[in-house]
């Protein structure tokens, strides 16, 4: 399965996420906590819909259920502005109930429904086992090419670019987020 540029970039910042918030200071789980917490947070959390979608998007943690793998895929395969239109994925997927309002939310919001869709694939992303560990070897793989004299200049061209905006991107969101008071993330 071929993962876009866009979503490769995020799953990386996603999984990290979820990461931080699983676990407390002291080593204990309290991750579906946090979530609650960060759910309730919506009103605030729309705002970093486009600059920071990853940190946004943990609010849909276990809210997926997805029963079209195929169309899934051929998602993360598009690029942020070749996403398909959210109504258009309502075959690929259910949504639990706890989330219709959150979801009404977000609809209310210009860039709303393409965030949605950008959520569910992190979320398909997360439950997918072999992407975790594909995740982990492809980058590895990535740091090996870059290190051969054969690598093609367009390709790292096109790499160096998105790697800049994801971090420009990472940068931006938690600049804001230092703005409203919260710490920066190390």
């Amino acid at each position: 399965m071929n993962i876009s540029p866009y979503f490769r970039n995020l799953r990386s910042a996603y999984f990290a996420e979820l990461d931080d918030l699983t676990f407390d200071s002291e080593g204990v789980h309290i991750l579906d906590k946090r979530l609650v917490q960060r759910r309730k947070e919506m009103e605030f959390l729309v705002h970093m819909l486009e600059i920071s979608p990853e940190m946004v998007a943990v609010v849909f943690h276990k809210g997926f259920r997805f029963t079209s793998l195929a169309a899934m895929d051929d998602l993360l395969s598009r690029d942020s502005d070749a996403l398909p239109e959210w109504d258009s994925l309502s075959h690929a997927l259910e949504m639990a109930p706890w989330t219709q309002a959150l979801v009404q939310v977000l609809q209310k919001q210009p860039m709303g429904e393409w965030f949605l869709t950008v959520a569910a694939a992190l979320e398909y992303m997360y439950n997918k086992p072999e992407h975790a560990q594909a995740a982990q070897g492809q980058d590895e793989e990535e740091d090996d090419e870059q290190d051969g004299d054969d690598h093609d200049a367009d390709h790292d061209g096109a790499e160096d670019a998105d790697e800049k905006e994801a971090r420009t991107r990472e940068e931006a969101g938690a600049d804001w987020m230092v703005e409203q008071g919260f710490d920066r993330k190390e």
